[in-house]
This record gives structure tokens, sequence and C-alpha cells, in this order.
């Protein structure tokens, strides 16, 4: 007989060796409904496009909670040789989001089978969490009005921590994330002549170096933030010098003054930049994430439930200068995301040869299944 752990992973498998990018989780989505029907649990498909909403009720009471996993997978091309890697060229589950549908549907079929609760529970499967536009897209499609719930819950494996661990914190726990791309117009010309134009390769140089200055020179030592440029595209080639040069990245940031700041301080530098070589910028500033903030006595009843079927529970998690879309479900309702060890040896996230630990699933399904079951408790019964 097949357990519970058995079917989790088969699960995950045939998820990684099927990923899909967001808002092109037709297969997954359709998977996750026809596995949350044979449950018995209602099923709301389409919701922000490709997101599916179970429904689940027991008992009298009228609180409910919420469970989200991400389902997409990224724009990367699978390295490793297992016998589930990605059968879809240029994209696999880099991130473990194969892992988060499947401990969701594990915890999905053991809450069916078994009850333990009082109340109603939604379990939410989000697509797109990678591009942070799936949350908004359910939340535009009437998540909240159409399946209400009090509270709302989220994990995310770890790599690096131990199988069976689980970690949060109060407070911020992941980063917002902004976007920018500076683009400068200048006069390209021949290679051997600089002074005949304008050009824009040397400028371009100089604000990558400056724009390391905001994080060191105008933020406090104690803001955390990051600002990384990771693009540097020209028109130029081998004999020509470029006209326009494009800079682009991206800046992590736990506060909106910080956030603000470095904006400020960016659109400073280029235009510096700009005017001391004589050419002219424009500076695309956006906000793609916001801070994921945990409730403090949401984030104590989390790791209450986890400490008493993980390994070791603390609110040891540092926080994290990535982000995560759950955030924008942070907004409207308060909760928790907590981060469960994906093991030591894992490949760090995102990587092409990264894989989700089919160990830590099980350990996904009973934080899960604790954390409903404590928020939404069993009344107790009078002596009849």
């Amino acid at each position: 007989m097949h357990t519970i752990h058995d079917r989790m992973t088969s699960w995950r498998r045939d998820l990684h060796r099927h990923p899909e990018p967001g808002f092109e989780e037709t297969r997954t989505a359709r998977f996750v409904a026809e596995t949350l029907r044979s449950f018995g649990i209602d099923v709301a498909e389409g919701i922000g496009g490709t997101g599916v909403v179970g429904t689940l009720r027991r008992g009298v009471s009228n609180r409910a909670i919420a469970l989200r996993a991400d389902m997409d997978a990224l724009r990367i091309t699978e390295t490793a040789d297992r016998d589930w890697a990605s059968a879809t060229p240029g994209v696999m589950h880099a991130c473990g989001h194969d892992g988060h549908t499947a401990m969701l549907l594990g915890a999905a079929e053991v809450l069916a089978r078994e009850g333990g609760f009082d109340g109603t529970l939604r379990l939410i499967f989000q697509p797109a969490e990678e591009w942070g536009r799936g949350a908004l897209a359910m939340l535009a499609d009437g998540l909240l009005s159409r399946f209400p719930f009090d509270e709302i819950y989220g994990l995310h494996n770890m790599p690096g921590l131990p199988v069976g661990h689980f970690e949060t914190r109060h407070g911020p726990i992941m980063s917002a994330e902004d976007i920018f791309e500076i683009v400068l117009h200048g006069q390209g010309g021949h290679a051997s002549r600089p002074d005949w134009g304008r050009e824009v390769m040397v400028p371009a140089c100089a604000l990558v170096l400056e724009l390391q200055t905001i994080v060191s020179r105008r933020l406090q030592p104690s803001d955390v933030a990051v600002v990384s440029v990771t693009e540097l595209e020209t028109d130029g080639t081998r004999n020509a010098l470029p006209g326009i040069a494009k800079v682009r990245g991206d800046c992590r940031s736990f506060a909106p003054t910080v956030s603000a700041t470095i904006e400020a301080e960016m659109r400073r530098i280029t235009e510096g930049v700009a005017r001391g070589h004589g050419i002219r910028a424009e500076c695309r500033y956006e906000r793609e994430f916001i801070p994921t903030l945990n409730d403090p006595g949401l984030a104590d009843a989390m790791l209450a439930a986890a400490a008493g079927v993980s390994a070791q529970a603390s609110m040891r998690a540092e926080p994290m200068t990535a982000s995560e879309d759950f955030a924008r479900f942070l907004q409207h309702v308060p909760g928790c995301f907590g981060f469960i060890g994906n093991g030591k040896e894992s490949a760090p996230l995102h990587s092409p040869d990264y894989d989700f630990n089919d160990a830590a699933l099980i350990h996904g399904l009973n934080v899960h299944v604790a954390t409903v079951r404590a928020r939404l408790p069993e009344q107790e019964r009078p002596a009849g």
C-alpha cells in the first residue's frame, strides 16, 4: 500500500517533470483541481488566471484560515540528470514550487480524511509567484470576497536548513524588490575617434560603480538593502562606440523609506553622470514585490504548531533579501510565512541543478496540518 509520502513524492516528481511558467500553469492547475476533487474537496478554478482554490469545511465554526502554495516554474534549463528531470526545454522547478504544491495536496488529503478541525479551510494554489503578479491577479479576481478567510499561512523550502527543521520570525522575513532600467543616450561613432561623438560606454561603467555607493554611503548602517546591477547592454560593436546603453538591475529593502531613498539617490547619481559626460539619461524605477511581514502573534502560533511536529522549530530565521509574492496577501489578512529545511547539501534556489528534497514533503505536510488544527481547534463536546 502506498503511503501519503509515496503519493506526495509521485505528485512532486510528476510536477517537476512537467514545469510551467507563470500564468501558464494549465496542466499543473488541472492536476491540482482533479486531485483535490478526488478527496471530496470543493474546487474553484481559473482564479486570477490559472489559480485554484479548494474549500474544506468541518464542524460549525464561522472562522476560516488559508494555506497557500505556489505552482509556477522558472525559465531555467535544468542541468541535473534525474529520472524526473524537466521534459520542457528551458523551464524547470528551480525553486521548489513542485514540492510546495505536493505537500499542500498531501495536507489536503489528510485533513479531508481525518478532519480534526472546526471551521473552513481555504487551500490556495497560486500562479506566477516568481513574477510577483499571481497574488495580485487572484486578489483582483475577488479572492477575498469569494473565498473569505481570517488568517493565511505559507511555507517555503530552504537549502542549507536541515530536513525536519522549521524557522520563522516576527515582522519582516523577506524583502521588497524594486527593479530599474537606466537608458543613456549619446552619440556613437568610430572606435578610433571617441572625440567625434558622445559615446556612452564609459559613463555607463561609471554609473555601475557609482550606484554601489548608495548602500555604503547614503543609507544608515542599520538599514538592510542591496543594489545590484545585473545587465549592461549597448548598441556598440568591436570597432564602433555605442550611442545607447541600458543599465538594469534590482534593489532589495525592508522599509518603504529605504526604498524611497534608493530611488532618489539613483536618480540623482544618474543625472550627475549624464551631465558630467554631456549625454542624456532616463531612469525607470518600479516596485515589483513588497516586504513580507509576519504578524507576531500568528508567527508565535505557527511556531507552536510546528514545534509539535518538527525536529526543531525556532524563531531564528534571518530576514532574507529575496522576495515573496505571499506578501500581497499579508497586506489584507494577517498571517505567517515560514521555512522548512531542504537539507544542508541542497543546491541553491534558482540553480539549474536544484531539486526539492522529497524527504521534506512529510514535514511540510505535518506543519500545515498542525497549523490548521491549532488555529481551527475542535470544540469540546459536553458530556452526554
